[in-house]
């Protein structure tokens, strides 16, 4: 299926659907569909990103990964007050690129074509650039911020990776490259390759752990993985934001996806959405598995932080504390990637 139809598909079910929901305000499209023409085929392994815009301030939970006509449509939401201000948006390293180019699907108040054109004409003024690297840069710290020894192993490992992975936004942010999720160290290392700085790359994969793993250790790791997945998609009834990635809908972007990195050569870059997807199914299965089944899959969880040279709450938050001693120095770089950007205007 090329971007294209899958955006014909979205808009139907924006139509059929949201258009009914009390407060509707709108719908654009968002994430990675934005950074690729109507030509190019979607990957079996991703998702097609929508965000309806609600009149509430406290919007509804978002209905996440479902099938949609063999779409796999992955919908959030948003509230109509976080778009009143394109300064808002234009600052924000995750929403702005949703409109860098013509995106909306629906707009019954007007207000988001009128804010999605500044914010278009103004995407790639140098002051903005900075500010959205300043974003990223906080998130950095927000996530190594929520790493607390009280919450379970899992969470505190999510803390630890996501303050880790967003390292690369900063990056991917300064080159007005799309900050990716799944693929983030991939287009990580092709920004640096391409502007010469891949000497940063490989301090990347080392706070991350993966630096010298090896593809079949990943692929074993995978394996595990999968087997934990199929136990926690079939047990999963408590909610959480990233519920719906854990199905039956998600498992192509889940477990293919990281296959495919694998099958290219990129295992290290796989490493990333494994460790994210393996914490998620041990939520589930610490919340709605008997005790059996969570001790089944336990094991499988720790051998591959202990590749990753993590078995303890000490290691976490001291690769945290490498992670924001490391930060200035992506910061340096990602300036270097701004100054040497033609596309950076003044």
């Amino acid at each position: 299926m090329r971007i294209g139809q899958a955006k014909e598909l979205a808009r139907r079910w924006v139509h059929d659907e949201a258009t009914g929901e009390p407060g509707f305000c709108g719908a654009f499209y968002h994430g990675s569909t934005n950074w690729h023409a109507d030509e190019t085929e979607l990957p079996a392994t991703s998702d097609f990103d929508v965000m309806v815009v609600h009149a509430d301030p406290d919007p509804p939970a978002k209905p996440g990964k479902f099938l949609y006509r063999g779409l796999l449509l992955e919908v959030s939401c948003l509230a109509f007050e976080q778009l009143r201000s394109p300064d808002a948006i234009l600052g924000n390293d995750q929403l702005a690129g949703s409109f860098r180019h013509p995106g909306i699907i629906l707009d019954p108040t007007g207000r988001l074509t009128e804010v999605g054109a500044f914010v278009s004409a103004t995407y790639a003024k140098r002051p903005w650039v900075h500010r959205r690297c300043e974003n990223a840069r906080d998130n950095v710290l927000k996530h190594a911020r929520t790493l607390r020894q009280s919450t379970p192993f899992h969470d505190q490992v999510t803390s630890w990776l996501f303050a880790t992975g967003v390292l690369t936004h900063v990056l991917l942010v300064a080159g007005l490259e799309n900050p990716t999720v799944r693929k983030r160290y991939v287009a990580a290392r092709d920004l640096l390759t391409n502007g010469g700085r891949r000497d940063c790359y490989d301090p990347l994969l080392e706070l991350l752990g993966c630096a010298r793993m090896s593809p079949k250790r990943v692929e074993h790791h995978l394996t595990a993985l999968a087997a934990a997945f199929d136990d926690a998609k079939a047990v999963i009834t408590t909610p959480f934001f990233f519920a719906s990635d854990i199905s039956d809908a998600a498992r192509p972007i889940a477990l293919d996806g990281s296959r495919e990195l694998i099958d290219r050569g990129l295992h290290r870059e796989a490493v990333f959405w494994l460790v994210a997807t393996y914490g998620r199914c041990q939520k589930v299965l610490f919340h709605d598995a008997p005790p059996d089944l969570r001790d089944r899959h336990d094991p499988g969880f720790r051998h591959l932080l202990a590749d990753l040279g993590i078995t303890s709450f000490a290691d976490l938050r001291r690769r945290t504390s490498l992670v924001e001693r490391f930060l200035p120095r992506v910061w340096e770089v990602a300036g270097e990637i701004m100054a040497a950007n033609p596309e950076i205007e003044e």
